[in-house]
């Protein structure tokens, strides 16, 4: 998965891409050369941190990449444009990182089993990776540019793109998010009516029961996958099923839900008759769930107050707490869609499930960071209503193409990990492919919306920016009135000294008339 991305960025990006894939390589070597010093057991919510700060390098690559061809078609030269591009795409960057740096600690710290583990693999990946795309990429870019590539052929040149209006169908993405989320809810309802669990827990939520046989040879992975698991499922009538070879020895042990005495001694003749095991050998044992409730607890509760770090840390960064609301709203909304995709297609929730809903969260954010980090730019103080609704507008364009990008390298490598993983690896797969498609979609479509949404509701101090839009509208659909002298000139005298003042012309005036009189 990561070639296939690597030469994904050398099509697209040229001779920055070919800085951005050596510096992938390095951080992919430094990654595996930390989690052999601190003798880090790689499992798969360790994969999911990897995968999440992978995904976090080449977006920041990409954002850098974008920033210097903005900055040629600006009509810079290409040195300064690296320099530009890289200074410019730094906010993004920390921000993103920072904010997920912070859940990633938090969830250390608080969390306990695989969610510690996810949590010390993604802190590894997000410093490396902040190290590579800053420190690495960058003078790698800057070697290449000495060593005579200095041609603008060589970089890019950003093209001028008409601004889609994404905010003119904010309520039909809105519902469309609800419709989804709606029917995840009543999915779970409906098998929770009919008697069975809302979603289809695992071995690792319910416990179940431990089958050990001796089959007589040796048995690959594959072999057990395309040959025993099929005749375990013919008697259980669940795909949750789990085998692991017992090293060693030529003895195999599947997981399967809790068996009645009459579905093991059918399991007996089956393993019997279709690969001649002795039924001596087999054992059967009640196994408990390997996630405890606590467990459970602790995740739950370091996913919030992970999450409430991010929040103030918007907010402060940004000035605004509606960026951050809108950030989390966004958050909980990719979580409830792929709780849907859970639900709807009864995929195991399992030790896995915790992993790709703490790889979701992280990547939401991190998309949503780059989006507000753009809208934040290119606001300059902006209040009206009209001028809102094209900043917002105008930063989802400018930052379409890296969505895409990110998403697409992020999607490919889940899919690679998809095909070529056990069943295991692709009950974690193939919702965390979702979720990259779910945060790519709220990101562009969701978040945008709902800080406009929130800023048109809720305006911040000084100006609403409600009222500046109302003020402005009614005066450019009014006629003008007359120029009020009394109120515009401001040699006129305040309103309580306007009768003294009349007196004294009216006084001064009479004497001129009775002076004319005399003289006559």
């Amino acid at each position: 998965g990561l070639v296939i991305v690597m030469v994904f960025m050398i099509i697209v990006y040229a001779v920055p891409g070919v800085a951005a894939a050596l510096a992938l390589a390095i951080y992919t070597a430094l990654v595996i050369a930390t989690l052999y010093l601190f003798e880090i057991t790689l499992t798969l919510p360790g994969i999911a941190g990897i995968i999440l700060s992978i995904g976090m390098a080449v977006d920041a690559n990409v954002i850098i990449f974008a920033r210097i061809r903005e900055e040629i078609a600006s009509g810079k030269s290409v040195i300064t444009a690296m320099k530009n591009g890289f200074h410019k795409a730094m906010s993004a960057i920390l921000d993103g990182n920072i904010t997920t740096l912070i859940a990633a600690i938090v969830l250390m710290g608080l969390g306990s089993g695989t969610v510690k583990g996810f949590a010390y693999t993604l802190m590894i990946g997000i410093i490396l990776s902040m190290f590579t795309a800053l420190v690495v990429t960058r003078w790698i870019l800057y070697s290449f540019y000495w060593l005579g590539m200095r041609d603008e052929k060589f970089y890019g040149r950003a093209k001028e793109r008409r601004t889609i209006n994404f905010l003119q169908k904010r309520y039909v993405f809105f519902a469309i998010s609800i419709a989804v989320i709606a029917a995840g809810f009543i999915g779970m309802g409906v098998h929770k009516a009919s008697g069975q669990n809302s979603l289809n827990y695992g071995l690792d939520f319910m416990g179940g029961t431990s089958t050990t046989a001796d089959f007589g040879k040796e048995y690959t992975i594959e072999d057990i996958e395309n040959d025993i698991i099929p005749v375990v499922k013919e008697v259980t009538g669940d795909s949750n099923i789990q085998a692991n070879k017992v090293e060693g020895t030529t003895q195999i042990t599947i997981k399967t839900r809790t068996l009645s005495k009459e579905e093991r001694d059918d399991l007996n003749n089956k393993l019997a008759d279709s690969f001649d095991v002795d039924e001596s050998t087999i054992t059967f044992q009640s196994i408990s769930s390997t996630i405890s409730g606590e467990m459970r607890a602790d995740a739950v509760k370091a996913v919030i107050i992970s999450t409430i770090c991010m929040l103030i840390y918007i907010w402060f960064r940004f000035k605004d707490i509606r960026f951050g609301a809108s950030a989390i709203i966004a958050l909980i909304h990719d979580v409830l869609v792929v709780l849907t995709v859970y639900a709807l297609m009864r995929i195991s929730v399992g030790n896995t499930f915790i992993a790709c809903m703490l790889t979701i969260i992280g990547y939401s954010v991190n998309d949503t960071i780059v989006i507000f980090d753009r809208i934040r730019e290119n606001l300059h103080g902006s209040r009206r209503l009209d001028e809102i609704e094209e900043v917002v507008n105008k930063s989802i364009t400018q930052t379409l193409t890296r969505s895409i990008y990110t998403s697409l390298t992020t999607f490919i490598m889940v899919a690679v990990l998809y095909i070529m993983g056990v069943s295991s690896i692709r009950e974690f797969a193939a919702p965390l492919m979702v979720g990259v498609l779910v945060g790519a979609y709220s990101s562009v479509c969701i978040t945008g919306a709902l800080w406009y949404v929130m800023k048109k509701k809720f305006a911040g101090k000084g100006q609403p920016a409600i009222a500046a839009a109302s003020a402005s509208a009614k005066s450019s659909s009014k006629p003008k009135k007359a120029r009020d002298v009394s109120q515009k000139d401001p040699t006129q005298p305040k309103k309580k000294n306007r009768k003294r003042v009349a007196e004294r012309l009216a006084a001064e005036e009479a004497a001129k008339k009775q002076q004319n009189d005399d003289a006559e």
